[in-house]
């Protein structure tokens, strides 16, 4: 229910890459169920009227039966907002285990690139350099291009 980044990089500064990871995918992947829990409970038998047939049912459909691909794609990809997804996959028929268990595999490589980052700030600030910053900044850049190669991919695929 609250911006990622700037929580991932205190859990970093707070708690160092170990302990910071931990903490920081423990308190998202739950943050990410609640979210999803309150649009299920509270807006699932609204979108079951909205959608009784056509695309929309079928899309339904698919997302009941292959949703946790779709769970790793989007936090694989940081593109989408988190926080709204967290919602929007309560409202479908995603099995709320196979949501759970994607979103915290697939949230780790982002949570892990960010604490390992943000752990080495003091350092950075004091003018030492660490292996933990460049460690982390190389794995924020590779978790920042995953768009771009995606974008890449896509393109060349749709002109076959």
């Amino acid at each position: 229910m609250l911006p990622a980044i700037p929580i991932t990089v205190i859990g970093g500064v707070l708690f160092g890459p170990i302990r910071g990871t931990v903490y920081v995918i423990i308190g998202a992947t739950i943050g990410a169920s609640i979210a999803f829990l309150v649009a299920r409970y509270m807006g699932r038998e609204w979108v079951e009227g909205f959608i009784k047939e056509g695309r929309l049912r079928e899309l339904d459909e698919k997302v009941e039966k292959q949703g946790w691909k779709i769970v790793a794609f989007t936090r694989l990809i940081p593109l989408f907002p988190f926080n709204f997804l967290n919602y929007a996959f309560g409202l479908t028929k995603i099995r709320f285990s196979h949501y759970v268990i994607a979103s915290f595999i697939f949230m780790l490589p982002g949570a892990i690139a960010f604490v390992v980052f943000s752990s080495s700030i003091f350092d950075i600030l004091k003018g030492r350099g660490s292996k933990e910053f460049v460690i982390g900044l190389i794995l924020v850049l590779i978790v920042s291009i995953i768009p771009l190669v995606y974008k890449r991919r896509s393109r060349g695929q749709g002109a076959e």
